[in-house]
């Protein structure tokens, strides 16, 4: 991997929790999934899979059938945008597994995102979805604070979409 075929310098960024360079916008979203070990299990795998991302709807097309650092993702929005990517980190540990992407040329935000899922002390199982980013292309500068409203629907959307592949849980 060459970080030259990134669009921004801080490649792999998204591991420091809160990080955010100067210019770019931060995105945190933290969803409780649900708990044990089962349900970490059952989201870590949607989650290193694309399983997560393919049942919101989003075309990904994948270099491999799970994540995995260097490997190239397109994802595509409503057949119209296509957003070229790489997964810059991957982990994998007993309580913490998850992997972030860098933007490529061609994909309409300049940043990193990362989805994690982790499993606390009490066995409570969350996803955080995690970026920093700003406008890369002409129609998302124009949509200012619109597109960051959509980031964040989308994250939200990913872990409300977690939730219901991991099934019920009590409260």
């Amino acid at each position: 991997m060459s970080e030259k075929d990134f669009t921004y310098d801080e490649v792999g960024a998204t591991r420091r929790a809160g990080f955010c360079p100067p210019g770019f916008h931060p995105l945190h979203v933290r969803t409780r999934i649900g708990e044990g070990n089962g349900v970490f299990a059952r989201a870590s795998e949607a989650v290193l899979t694309w399983e997560m991302h393919r049942a919101m709807g989003v075309g990904m097309d994948v270099g491999a059938d799970r994540a995995a650092p260097d490997v190239n993702v397109t994802v595509t929005l409503g057949g119209l945008i296509k957003a070229p990517c790489r997964v810059v980190w991957t982990v994998e540990e007993h309580r913490r597994a998850g992997w972030a992407y860098g933007t490529l040329s061609g994909h309409p935000e300049c940043g990193e995102e990362s989805f994690v899922v982790d499993r606390t002390g009490d066995g409570t199982v969350w996803l955080t979805v995690s970026a920093f980013s700003r406008a890369a292309k002409w129609y998302s500068r124009a949509a200012g604070p619109a597109a960051r409203g959509l980031q964040h629907a989308y994250a939200r959307r990913c872990g409300t979409v977690l939730r219901a592949l991991c099934g019920p849980f009590e409260e």
